[in-house]
């Protein structure tokens, strides 16, 4: 703690102690203003503005040092100023003063608070944020509620402290008429209890929930207003319909066929959505092409003569097409048929929240859960339509090598396919605005990756804006400015690697009103709804991550809301998610890293752990990576971590688990680990963290003591 809050917290003790130890909490008592209220009255009518701006004076100090007698003061205000008067000076004291307890506590204690929790209390200030007002409220309507806590405890908070004020001002106007007003009668008061019977309690319990009351009222007429024009079907034909087949939609189709739910699932192309047919697995399959033909240029370091194989870029392709083959009986129509759920095909709109439209017939309905997934962004760059653009859902088509190959974007996608073409023969350029290759890793992470890339021939143009295409009798060419000069690059093919946009187009949205966010995805509830609550969405078209195995961690929540929300319903919960990058050096990463917690101020200390050191890593000839473990400021809590080096997906999962259970570094240090294995680095990356914090003191005394035995 800094020596100016060491010096306001010391002098805010001693003014304290100075209160209880001179007494003047005796004259804060019923029994003492009784006794004094003739005179004190006198006084006031000979000096009324004085005593009137004492008096306020006063109630500050008291309530913004948490102080007691607020209340015996409160009472005092109506016997000397009577009910108006007395009501504006407590009103207005206890609001300043309140603020003042607050802003004490916020400067003294939050700081200190979010170095310890901050990782915990993220969604709580988020919460805060939205709905504090209404937090603040509610507990200000509740004179039960002590309001020195209430001061305290929101000071910790990340409410605005004009929030606070105006709230604090409204929220206590019935407590506070209720006591001035009792203390214009302040002789037949014999106790503070006689003011507050136990219907006035009652009174102010249900005052205090009457703003969450106006809400819910309030969202209960919008919804009635929003299914007023589509009146409820008697019968229906599904339980759920589910519209996209890809892993978020088979997921939640999977879940409502295993619960004996009627459920129809509807693709407008393939059963396996993206992932199955134009991502996942044929970026992976087309990766292990790319990684053997890097590992055939290793031979020589690996005690083989040199060796050579050129590349058949149709086999590789054909080959792409067949692993596509082997998947597809895993999201086909038989297996899904199999379980339970009718597989349909066509393009579906849904018109009314009961009713979907599939090739001219109507689908009635009790829920339906949106997966349509996303597609790549093409954005509108000058002279794209001019030249031979890709994008990762076409290039699977490709029959040849390109001889030169421009990737315009440095994110995973982006990254992912540079490599693989460069590994398989292609020259390979890649550009983005971007300062560094995968822009939301940590930079040290992202400069290995870069130097990998610098090995193989990647030219990367960083920090560089791409102004437009053109076409000429010479080729097709990209236009680009570096921070000196406008320059230009010739290719064959270009790939559009930029980011992925949310599938809502044709879906009927917009005729119901169905908000989307700013970035196109669908707006949502925490329980996965839209303003319809038994519409849902799930996977890239509702985001915020753009996963396969996010799309299915949310078709759990949204399938099972669906279904079983008229019994309980369940927050998405998105702590734990992880992802890879499946480049060379792969990169997996679960929870923040360090570039996060900068940006969101959340205190942290880093481990550090270079793969090189490890003895599976140097058999392998896989000495490129690191692990890096965020953890709570002098605990073993994990916070994130960031993996990379080969199976570094696999690897990861170690710590997928541990930040899913609550289990630390220590845990990690003490599970036995097979050696030589690359999961071996999770665990001395746990050592150095304890090597950190070993304890000294205590290791000091053992050296003593073994010492003495040595005599």
């Amino acid at each position: 703690m800094k020596i100016n809050k060491w010096l306001l917290l010391v002098a805010i003790l001693v003014l304290a102690a100075l209160f209880f130890a001179l007494g003047l909490n005796q004259y804060l008592t019923l029994d003492y203003i009784q006794q004094q209220h003739l005179a004190l009255q006198q006084a006031v009518e000979q000096q009324h503005l004085l005593y009137a701006l004492g008096f306020f004076a006063a109630y500050v100090l008291i309530t913004a040092g948490s102080l007691p007698g607020a209340a015996v003061l409160t009472l005092l205000a109506g016997a000397l100023f009577g009910l108006v008067e007395g009501f504006i000076i407590v009103s207005f004291a206890s609001s300043i003063g309140a603020t003042l307890a607050f802003l004490v506590a916020r400067y003294l204690l939050r700081e200190r608070l979010q170095a310890k929790w901050g990782h915990k209390l993220t969604q709580f200030n988020q919460g805060v944020e939205k709905q504090g007002a209404q937090y603040l409220l509610s507990l200000r309507l509740l004179p039960v509620v002590p309001f020195f806590l209430i001061n305290l405890l929101m000071g910790l908070t990340s409410i605005k402290t004009r929030t606070f004020y105006w709230v604090s001002q409204l929220g206590m106007i019935p407590g506070t008429l209720v006591y001035v007003n009792a203390g214009t009668e302040l002789s037949k008061i014999s106790s503070l209890q006689d003011i507050a019977s136990p219907s006035l309690w009652f009174a102010f319990a249900l005052l205090a929930i009457l703003p969450h009351l106006i809400r819910w009222s309030i969202n209960r007429y919008q919804q009635y207003n929003r299914y007023k024009p589509y009146p409820k079907p008697k019968k229906f034909d599904y339980n759920l319909v589910v519209i996209g087949a890809g892993a978020g939609g088979l997921v939640s189709s999977y879940i409502a066929a295993t619960v004996n739910a009627k459920v129809a699932i509807i693709e407008k192309h393939k059963m396996g959505g993206d992932c199955l047919n134009t991502g996942c697995v044929p970026s992976k399959a087309l990766l292990r092409s790319a990684h053997f033909a890097a590992e055939l240029n290793k031979a020589a370091s690996l005690g083989f003569e040199p060796i050579t194989s050129k590349v058949d870029f149709k086999a590789v392709m054909d080959r792409v097409h067949d692993v596509i083959k082997q998947v597809e009986p895993h999201d086909s129509i038989e297996r899904y048929s199999k379980l339970g759920v009718n597989c349909l095909q066509g393009k579906a709109t849904i018109k009314t929240p009961y009713a979907v439209e599939l090739n001219g017939q109507t689908l009635l309905t009790e829920n339906i859960i949106i997966a349509t997934g996303a597609k790549p962004f093409v954005p509108p760059i000058k002279g794209l339509d001019q030249v031979e653009y890709l994008t990762s859902d076409s290039l699977w088509q490709l029959e040849q090598l390109p001889p030169r190959l421009l990737v315009v974007g440095a994110g995973p996608i982006g990254c992912e396919l540079a490599q693989a073409f460069a590994r398989l023969g292609s020259r390979v350029t890649l550009i983005d605005i971007a300062k560094q290759l995968l822009p939301r890793e940590d930079p040290s992470v992202s400069s290995i990756l870069l130097e990998q890339f610098q090995l193989e021939g990647i030219q990367c143009l960083l920090n560089t804006s791409l102004n437009h295409f053109s076409r000429d009798a010479d080729g097709q060419w990209a236009h680009y400015q570096t921070s000196q000069e406008e320059q230009r690059l010739s290719f064959d093919k270009v790939l559009i690697a930029v980011g992925r946009k949310a599938n809502t187009e044709g879906l009927g949205l917009e005729p119901l009103g169905i908000n989307l966010e700013t970035n196109g995805t669908i707006k949502l509830d925490p329980y996965l709804r839209t303003q319809y609550p038994n519409i849902f969405a799930v996977g890239d078209v509702a985001g915020p991550m753009q996963f396969t195995h996010f799309a299915a961690h949310q078709a759990w929540y949204a399938s099972v809301n669906a279904l079983f929300g008229h019994f309980k319903k369940f927050k998405a919960d998105y702590r734990v998610i992880p992802s890879v990058t499946y480049c060379d050096p792969p990169i997996a990463q679960v929870g923040i890293n360090e570039t996060r917690a900068k940006a969101e101020n959340i205190p942290y200390e880093l481990t550090e752990f270079a793969v090189d050191e490890l003895d599976r890593a140097i058999a392998d000839s896989a000495k490129t990576g690191l692990v890096r473990v965020l953890t709570i400021p002098n605990k073993d809590t994990i916070l994130g971590v960031t993996i990379v080096g080969q199976h570094a997906g696999e690897t990861i999962g170690e710590f997928v688990l541990a930040m899913k259970h609550g289990l630390g570094l220590n845990k990690i240090l003490g599970t036995v680990h097979a050696y030589p294995t690359m999961l071996e680095a999770n665990k001395y990356a746990a050592g150095v963290w304890k090597q950190k914090h070993k304890p000294t003191r205590i290791l000091a005394l053992l050296g003593r003591y073994f010492r003495s035995r040595r005599g």
